[in-house]
């Protein structure tokens, strides 16, 4: 009885030993208090991630612009993120949110943030933590433009644009999926905006770069490429690395709730392919380059690192890790390739944008369906298709109305002395600028 007593007591205690994994992984369900702090929390830590890319933006731009531009890369780039703050407000939300219900469009007039010491739980966030997160990503399209057109533009014509687009042009295309808009109803699928934030930007940049022309000099007669390097590549590489840093914010966050388990795992694994996919895209480009040109490109290992970045937004969560470096990679070629080929068709593309944020964002979206089983080729070719015409369209009639009324493009003489002396008075490197005293 004893030996029976004992193996019952045992058999109690297996029982009881089995049963406790199962018993530890049920979790106590969170409060709608909880749910709303770290919803609010991931909004405005992913905003302030995507803000500092801003700083990337500028540090690239300056980095591949040459010397005698890098200031004017620099102002455009503070101002397109207060414009984009500022008319994002004005109507950018409410037309991008408010009131689409399966349309194309929402509603004009400024937005409206919860009151002081508010707590609207019915939305499950702090309206104006997710205002802010919004805002950020107009900015980086806007960013896009500015790198594209650099060195022949004139100041005040592109920050009338970065209005338009900030306020109206982007808003509108978003309002189609984010806003649950009539693609959103159809099916699209663009998880953090390789074609709502990069592609429409994109678009943007090359209506403006085939209506503002080349910068003097760039192609010879005989189609010969005339290489002007930038100024600095440490800069440029630094803006890369903080765009690479940033992104974790423009991906993670878009997952739009950390309040549960579910939600904070998915994060994580948002951050690692992310992370994957932009290494993809660096090592495809260095081996391309070093096969096609016997040397490695620094500019286009960097650019690399931002298509395999761009090539994953559209869908971070659901692929593997192998399928996020290899969808990266094929972005880094796609750069390696485009490059040349806009070289080709006489489209002067200072940075690469184009190829980066146009071409990869493309790519992208179209290969969200081999990841995500929601998603289908012909409604995600749909979208291409459609931010496309309408970017590229509307952009267009902008571009073409500055260039009528107030010009957008500096003479020949000032190209040659560098905006930073003729628009704005301030060079960034005076001690080594053209006519310089020594001391």
């Amino acid at each position: 009885m004893k030996r029976l007593s004992q193996l019952s007591g045992l058999c109690v205690a297996a029982i009881a030993l089995t049963a406790a994994p199962a018993l530890a992984k049920e979790t106590p369900p969170v409060s709608p208090e909880t749910q709303y702090i770290f919803n609010t929390l991931l909004f405005l830590i992913g905003g302030f991630l995507v803000m500092w890319m801003a700083a990337g933006f500028a540090m690239l731009e300056a980095g591949l612009v040459r010397s005698k531009n890098v200031s004017m890369q620099c102002l455009k780039n503070i101002s397109l993120y207060s414009i984009a703050g500022l008319m994002f407000w004005v109507t950018g939300y409410n037309l991008m949110y408010n009131g689409v219900d399966g349309g194309f469009i929402g509603s004009f007039g400024p937005y409206s943030f919860d009151p002081v010491g508010g707590d609207a739980l019915d939305t499950g966030y702090s309206t104006a933590s997710d205002w802010f997160f919004q805002m950020v990503f107009v900015a980086t399209a806007a960013s896009i433009v500015s790198g594209t057109l650099a060195e022949r533009i004139k100041l005040w014509p592109f920050l009338a644009f970065v209005v338009v687009l900030t306020g109206f042009i982007y808003p509108i295309a978003g309002s189609w999926q984010w806003g649950g808009g009539w693609l959103s109803e159809a099916g699209f699928s663009d998880f953090a905006g390789s074609t709502l934030v990069h592609s429409v930007g994109g678009w943007a940049a090359l209506a403006g770069a085939l209506i503002l022309g080349v910068r003097k000099g760039k192609y010879g007669a005989d189609g010969q490429v005339h290489v002007m390097p930038g100024s600095s590549m440490p800069l440029a590489t630094l803006g890369t690395f903080i765009l690479w840093l940033g992104w974790f914010g423009f991906n993670g966050a878009s997952q739009l709730a950390m309040g549960t388990i579910g939600d904070v795992t998915d994060i994580s694994r948002i951050f690692a392919n992310t992370n994957m996919a932009a290494a993809g895209g660096v090592i495809v480009a260095v081996i391309l380059t070093q096969i096609l040109y016997k040397k490695v490109d620094v500019t286009m290992a960097l650019n690399g690192a931002l298509a395999g970045l761009v090539s994953i937004t559209a869908e971070p969560l659901a692929p593997t890790v192998l399928q996020s470096i290899i969808i990266g990679g094929i972005g880094g070629a796609l750069v390696v390739f485009t490059v040349p080929m806009l070289d080709k068709l006489k489209i002067d593309d200072v940075v690469g944008a184009i190829p980066v944020h146009l071409i990869a964002g493309i790519w992208g979206t179209l290969i969200v369906p081999l990841s995500n089983d929601a998603a289908s080729y012909g409604t995600q070719a749909l979208g291409v298709v459609a931010y496309g015409a309408f970017t590229l369209v509307a952009s267009g009639i902008v571009w073409f109305a500055l260039k009528a009324t107030v010009g957008i493009r500096v003479g020949e003489e000032e190209e040659a002395m560098g905006l930073d002396k003729v628009e704005i008075g301030v060079e960034a490197y005076p001690e080594f600028g053209q006519g310089s005293q020594r001391l």
